[in-house]
């Protein structure tokens, strides 16, 4: 019993520890934002973070829509409701699919990466480096990829969910044999701007500053050799993944439980 609450008093203590040393980085962080100067920085790190994503996005939001139409269409069929296939592929993905799966996507492929990249430079000693010409960590090497990953995942996110929304006309209209101008039509009138398409958009832009803040922290703080850069990159993706389903939980209860 005594080892069973001293092993809590440990986690917690360690869960606490842990949420303010990334709570005082992520603050030091958003107020000690890159000089212009380093802008190309920033360019450099879009690059890697969203056009290198760009090929797993692309082909899981093709994959996740058709399935999410042909699915949808063997239900709705059944009733007769076919032509609200639109309407529900639309749906589906502006308020769920597409800032979760792309998220969770984000996390697996930029997270683990980054991760990897900040925890490679403390174990090569380039962050003392840094620290030993003066010249600050977290405006240089943490910042531009805090920003860049608070950006581009609204953005890929907007990407996926098109590709998906065309994957999904694909199977309905080409392939089950739904009215085109319907599943178009049916859609443009079931979904508002406001409580759809930016809800999924400040969704994405909530889950970009967790996975982002997540992945730096851990190679920022990783144990400096290779076993140490190998489970900070694990926990990035295990922790991002359920900080971001369980965000996504308390984000909708706000946002639709009404």
């Amino acid at each position: 019993m005594l080892d069973f609450a001293g092993a809590v008093g440990r986690l917690s203590l360690y869960f606490i520890k842990t949420t303010g040393k990334s709570c005082l980085m992520l603050f030091h962080t958003i107020f000690g934002m890159p000089h212009p100067k380093l802008f190309p920085l920033f360019i450099g790190q879009i690059f890697q973070l969203g056009i290198l994503s760009l090929p797993i996005i692309l082909t899981a939001g093709l994959f996740i829509g058709m399935v999410l139409s042909l699915q949808g269409y063997n239900v709705l069929v059944d009733y007769a409701a076919e032509e609200s296939l639109g309407s529900m592929v639309a749906l589906s993905l502006l308020r769920e699919l597409g800032p979760v799966v792309t998220a969770l996507l984000f996390a697996g492929r930029a997270g683990s990466a980054l991760t990897a990249e900040i925890g490679l430079m403390q174990s090569t000693e380039q962050i003392a480096s840094m620290e030993m010409m003066a010249v600050s960590p977290l405006k240089r090497v943490i910042a531009p990829r805090l920003l860049a990953g608070i950006i581009t995942l609204p953005l890929l996110t907007l990407i996926f969910n098109v590709v998906a929304i065309w994957g999904g006309y694909l199977i309905g209209v080409s392939w089950m044999g739904v009215d085109g101008g319907a599943y178009w039509s049916v859609m443009q009138g079931s979904v508002d701007y406001l409580p759809d398409v930016m809800n999924g958009v400040i969704k994405s832009i909530v889950f970009g500053v967790m996975i982002t803040w997540v992945a730096l922290y851990n190679g920022y703080h990783v144990m400096p050799n290779a076993i140490g850069i190998s489970r900070s990159t694990t926990q990035t993706v295990v922790v991002s993944s359920l900080l971001v389903l369980a965000m996504d939980f308390i984000l909708t209860v706000f946002m639709f439980g009404s």
